[in-house]
């Protein structure tokens, strides 16, 4: 007997108040209390990308006599983000096959053990591996924070959410690019402590997060899941591989663009890089106001501005120059992110929505992750890196008149308001 697929008209979501969903055991409304410990919980991937990046130098003195310790050491960093890319859509599965909630408190635990594992192993192997299984629960949890943010809240409240989530993870990278160097100061290890975080997280999501759509989750556990609608999704996460790359652009080019033009300062590099996160933090925020305007306005518009910046950037020759356009890039990032998931979700169902943002959150995270290699590619096939980063702002710029001419699906779209 073939199995029966899961039916969004057998098996509704959950009923609302206005824009927000209901718990279906208490009857109250998702609220604040769900929202913070989704959105915090959203910042441990940063915490993952970004915390050793001051420390790098150390770990690689600390296991200098270790075989190919030169090409190690980076991937202490970077493993992490690659591991996401590779494995979100496989949590998106689990997520829409499980349940939201089971996976994101067991994630959050996992998290916690292995991100501290490196306090006590003793070989650069090791901890290595356990940033792979690091990179693992990030996915799991990336996914159901996102996940469960659209379940919750529909229309301009997901919006919101969704541009409050880059302002909190923006601002935590950069805490916790200064508290890795301030923790790393007088140990390497020290900064492994931080991803302890994760467990009274677990704790809050245990006591305030609520599995969304009871019935419709316990039929996805024995029922064929319905397929993706890859004809309305092939479209964002495509575009998301290319918004990852220039989104991360700002992240990891800023210290080498300064470098070129002869700061040497990292006081000056950590205060041009805070005021590139303000910017970054001030689009996403604006996001929610600007969201009316709907993904075929905001996704061109983004990709324009953050051109233009990294534009800038590349031809700048002083460090004012390179601030503000930094800040303009900053800007244009988000609004990015934001607008490139509200386009990606609007198209699907309770039961697709796991999958749906495992997919365009792994098409993020290799953005992410071939961006440096295609930044340092381009820089020796032209020769400087001002160069490269012109060729990036044209690229974004092409993109911005691309994607206006495929006119993404309006989130505000009357019948994809109700998923």
């Amino acid at each position: 007997m073939s199995e029966s697929v899961v039916s969004p008209e057998r098996l509704p979501e959950e009923p609302t108040v206005g824009e927000v969903a209901v718990d279906p055991v208490t009857g109250r409304p998702a609220g604040r209390p769900q929202a913070v410990v989704l959105l915090l919980s959203s910042c441990l991937a940063v915490l993952g990308a970004v915390l050793l990046a001051p420390v790098l130098p150390r770990i690689e003195e600390a296991f200098a006599g270790t075989p190919g310790v030169a090409a190690l050491t980076p991937i202490v960093l970077t493993a992490p983000a690659l591991v996401i890319g590779l494995t979100a859509m496989i949590a998106g599965r689990i997520v829409d096959r499980v349940g939201r909630k089971r996976l994101l408190v067991g994630a959050l635990v996992v998290y916690a053990v292995v991100g501290t594992a490196p306090l006590w192993l003793p070989s650069l192997e090791l901890i290595v591996a356990s940033r792979v299984l690091l990179g693992l629960t990030e996915a799991a949890i990336m996914t159901c924070c996102t996940t469960l943010l659209a379940d919750y809240f529909h229309g301009s409240e997901r919006e919101r959410y969704f541009g409050l989530q880059v302002v909190y993870t923006t601002v935590a990278a950069t805490l916790f690019f200064g508290l890795g160097g301030a923790l790393g100061a007088a140990d390497w290890r020290t900064p492994f402590w931080l991803y302890a975080v994760s467990i009274p997280l677990a704790i809050a999501a245990a006591r305030f997060i609520w599995q969304p759509a009871p019935r419709a989750q316990a039929a996805a556990r024995t029922e064929k899941l319905p397929p993706l609608p890859w004809r309305q999704l092939g479209a964002p996460v495509g575009v998301t591989l290319l918004g990852g790359l220039v989104f991360y652009v700002l992240i990891v080019q800023l210290s080498f663009t300064l470098d070129s033009i002869g700061v040497e300062s990292t006081a000056t590099i950590g205060l041009a890089s805070a005021i590139a996160s303000l910017g970054t933090a001030v689009g996403a925020f604006l996001f929610g106001r600007l969201a009316r305007l709907g993904p075929a306005v905001l996704v061109p518009v983004a990709f324009a501005v953050s051109g233009v910046g990294i534009l800038g950037m590349g031809l700048a020759s002083a460090l004012p120059v390179v601030i503000v356009f930094s800040v303009v890039t900053g800007f244009g990032n988000g609004l990015l992110l934001p607008a490139l998931l509200t386009w990606a979700l609007s198209s699907l169902n309770f039961e697709q929505r796991g999958r749906g943002t495992g997919v365009w959150t792994s098409a993020l995270f290799i953005g992410q992750f071939v961006c440096p290699l295609v930044v340092l590619a381009l820089t020796g096939a032209i020769g400087s890196l001002g160069s490269a980063l012109v060729v990036l702002g044209v690229l974004s710029l092409a993109a911005a008149a691309g994607v206006r001419a495929i006119r993404p699906r309006q989130a505000a779209d009357p019948a994809l308001a109700a998923h």
